[in-house]
């Protein structure tokens, strides 16, 4: 059985450091890709905008600076108010985004209380999978039993 764990949230871009504007998004994770996390952005275009990183990456940014590159996420305070901040990069431009520290946590806990960290790989399903791959067939007997004889003699001449 696969989860999906959603919230929906509104973020603030910041345009400068006097002005933002807000943005609705969303919050996804599944547990049939238990390593990710996505978050759609709906900016009042026909698509939204989707991007998916690493839910350690979340984890960590909720706790201290995490990432680098494509994203980077960090805890702070901004007029006594707690808030992650979320930086993306991509070839159409950057982007700063404010979050608010309570729903983003509250959000993590979920995932983490669905999957816990280290059991990603059990939803998987990698071993039983592997274990299908390589199990024998009855047709693999016919492989272990070789068809054609020993061109050398018993005792060794050739």
């Amino acid at each position: 059985m696969h989860t999906v764990v959603e919230r929906e949230l509104e973020l603030k871009l910041v345009l400068s450091p006097e002005r933002s504007i807000p943005v609705p998004a969303r919050l996804t994770y599944r547990t049939e890709d238990p390593y990710a996390v996505h978050i759609t952005f709906h900016i009042g275009t026909d698509y939204p905008v989707d991007w998916t990183f690493a839910r350690e990456l979340l984890i960590d940014g909720v706790f201290r600076s995490s990432g680098h590159g494509d994203v980077r996420i960090w805890p702070t305070k901004i007029q006594q108010r707690s808030i992650i901040c979320v930086a993306l990069t991509s070839p159409d431009g950057d982007a700063l985004l404010e979050a608010p520290s309570a729903a983003v946590a509250a959000w993590v806990e979920r995932t983490l209380r669905l999957v816990p960290p280290g059991t990603e790989t059990e939803r998987l399903g990698i071993e039983a999978g592997l274990a299908e791959l390589l199990a024998p067939l009855p047709a693999d007997d016919l492989w272990l039993s070789d068809p054609w004889p020993s061109d050398e003699s018993a005792d060794g001449e050739l």
